[in-house]
């Protein structure tokens, strides 16, 4: 049984082995590892922009103020001059507006001309990536992302201004967790980020982050060249944020736009949510409008943090390991204690994973590891405990009436096989005979027979069971019992003897009960014998017993077939190893039966001097009925 479940084990797990790589290939699990990440990233938020980052929105109050949305195109040039006045001009002013289609002649003309007055506005450009703007195929990690076209503002406007891509990567599952920084046309014109031409306009050395591969890009999306992982360290409240009306109307300290970055965009709720464009959800904010996308992207651009990713070789070597690791401990260790290190290993692994992310800023995909710890420990663990149990119960099938559970327990926990054959064994061996057998069932019915042959072996069971031993088998009014075998018992002898001892004196008070109530004394005669026989499961695949045979079983069957009344005979073997805690008599010889010598027989007369050591160790021992 043993063999087969292992052969089996061995094929269960390449095959669930077969099953994990193949999910990490199919990338079933990248939600979850999305969700660790979103948690690392929210987690590790410092909520300090750059003081430099000042976001004008195109809030619900400008709408008040200037009317329904789109504006005339003439408010824009004024816009610009109240943001240049001179000495407090921004760095960059980035629209994430578009000007894609042409108004009202005068006022594409006045718009044109107030870009014409200032060098630091940028305009925004949307590229066509296989004719649609939100979705995008994969590419090798050292091309491009392929553009087909742009749509770009209006010929007039887009001459005068510095234009910037405002293009946004949306993983499977509709979260903004990567920007591509650069993005090239087929015939080789490359428009920048919205956040890069700013934060390059603000002065910042971006060398670091050109020709960036991005190795966090999801399967299925478009990475390729000068794609990163947005580092998401603010939410919307922690800008500097002031609305579009207020900037017009002169209501803000121009000192406030010195030097800055200028990004501007909608909030207004009408806006954004009918359009659908203007937000979507980032990992440290379920709503947020894009133009703090693009300000978490500046910020992220200005203090240089990059989010690396540990190599796929490491997740693979960590998967591999925790793989073996699982399959090996089930099986090495009991149920409480695996599941104990199978519960620790998952808790360090997310520890690990996070903190790893918050001290480094380095993503570690775990979810496949995880899901390959799982299956191992799940399948090992399962195998492991339908074969204790089906040993258990094989066990119990073969033993269980006649042992303790206590040596049940043993014999599964050992993992002892037991098998058709014999070992040779020393072992000690008890004859127990019920004298006085045959006129109690003269005078009894069979009913009443069966009842008080049960209550006397109902006491010699509970006796024999308590000392460990093992009763090999009831004879009509006989029983066969051994002492050491299956399980190795200590003292065996001596245990023996014992459990001769406390049958004997048990048997008092069933005797005075029979004896009044059928008028029939009944008594029991006990030989003990100790030496080496052959024990095992004998007999063939049809029936098989437990049991022991060879001379010494016979010896003890002789010695007590001569037993009287209440009488405990035992060998002289059995008196060496039982006189410190036992009285016996001086012994004599006998000869038995097929025997060419005598043997010297003892009676047990009472209990010894180191009898109450011996109680009391027993006691201590015994199992606990009610497990």
């Amino acid at each position: 049984m043993r063999e087969k479940i292992k052969r089996f084990a061995i094929v269960l797990n390449v095959l669930v082995l077969i099953l994990c790589v193949s999910i990490y290939y199919l990338h079933f699990l990248s939600r979850i590892d999305n969700l660790l990440l979103d948690y690392n990233i929210k987690q590790a938020a410092k909520h300090q922009p750059d003081e430099h980052i000042i976001v004008v929105a195109i809030d619900d109050q400008s709408l008040q103020d200037l009317g329904r949305f789109p504006w005339d195109r003439a408010v824009y040039p004024q816009f610009l001059d109240m943001l240049n006045q001179p000495g407090n001009e921004p760095k960059a002013i980035a629209f994430d507006v578009l000007f894609n289609e042409e108004s009202e002649p005068e006022s594409d003309a006045a718009f044109a001309e107030g870009l014409a007055q200032y060098g630091n506005v940028i305009l925004p450009v949307i590229g066509n990536t296989e004719g649609e703007v939100f979705h995008t195929i994969r590419v090798s990690p050292e091309e491009w992302p392929t553009v087909y076209n742009w749509v770009k503002p209006i010929p007039s406007i887009a001459e005068n201004v510095q234009l910037a891509n405002i293009n946004r990567v949306i993983s499977n599952d509709a979260v903004i967790r990567q920007t591509w920084l650069k993005l090239q046309t087929q015939d080789g014109e490359v428009i920048p980020s919205l956040a890069y031409k700013a934060a390059e306009m603000f002065g910042v050395n971006l060398s670091k982050y050109d020709n960036r591969t991005d190795p966090n890009t999801e399967p299925g999306k478009q990475s390729g060249k000068n794609t990163i992982t947005i580092d998401y360290q603010n939410v919307t409240e922690d800008f500097t944020t002031v609305g579009f009306s207020r900037v017009l109307n002169g209501e803000i300290d121009p000192s406030v736009f010195k030097d800055a970055i200028v990004l501007v965009g909608f909030t207004a709720v009408g806006l954004s949510d009918d359009s659908g464009q203007d937000s979507g959800s980032t990992p440290i904010e379920k709503n947020m409008k894009l133009v703090y996308v693009h300000a978490n992207i500046v910020d992220q651009l200005i203090k240089g943090t990059v989010v690396n990713s540990a190599p796929h070789w490491m997740e693979w070597l960590a998967g591999l390991l925790l793989f073996g690791l699982f399959i090996l401990i089930p099986w090495r260790m009991k149920n409480i204690y695996s599941i104990l290190v199978f519960l620790a290993v998952i808790a360090g692994v997310f520890y690990g994973q996070y903190a790893l992310y918050q001290q480094s800023t380095t993503i570690v995909r775990t979810a496949d590891v995880i899901f390959a710890m799982i299956m191992a420990y799940l399948l090992n663990v399962s195998l492991k405990s339908y074969l204790e149990s089906s040993q258990k119960n094989f066990v119990t099938r073969q033993f269980g009436r006649y042992i303790s559970p206590d040596l049940v327990k043993q014999i599964v926990a050992q993992d002892i096989d037991i098998k058709l054959g014999g070992d040779s064994k020393n072992i000690t061996i008890l004859f127990l005979d019920i004298r006085g057998f045959t006129p109690l069932s003269e005078k009894l019915t069979p009913p009443e027979l069966v009842d008080t042959l049960n209550t006397m072996f109902n006491m010699i069971t509970e006796t024999t069971l308590r000392n460990r031993g093992t009763i090999d088998k009831f004879i009509g009014d006989a029983a066969m019992i051994l002492f050491g075998a299956p399980l190795d018992v200590e003292n065996h002898t001596v245990m023996a003897v014992k459990t001769a001892y406390e049958i004997q004196q048990q048997m008092k008070q069933i005797r005075d009960q029979i004896l009044e109530k059928y008028g029939v004394e009944v008594n029991v005669g006990i030989g003990i014998h100790t030496g080496n026989v052959v024990v095992g499961n004998i007999g063939s695949y049809l029936r098989v017993d437990y049991t022991a045979i060879g001379d010494n079983v016979n010896i003890a069957a002789r010695i007590e077939s001569q037993t009287k009344k209440g009488q405990i005979h035992v060998s002289e073997h059995v008196y060496e190893l039982a006189k410190e805690y036992f009285l016996f008599d001086e012994g004599e010889d006998r000869m038995f039966k097929g025997k060419s010598h005598p043997i010297r027989v003892y009676e047990v007369l009472g209990m010894g001097e180191k009898a109450p050591a011996l109680l009391e160790a027993a006691a201590a021992k015994e199992p606990n009925r009610g497990e």
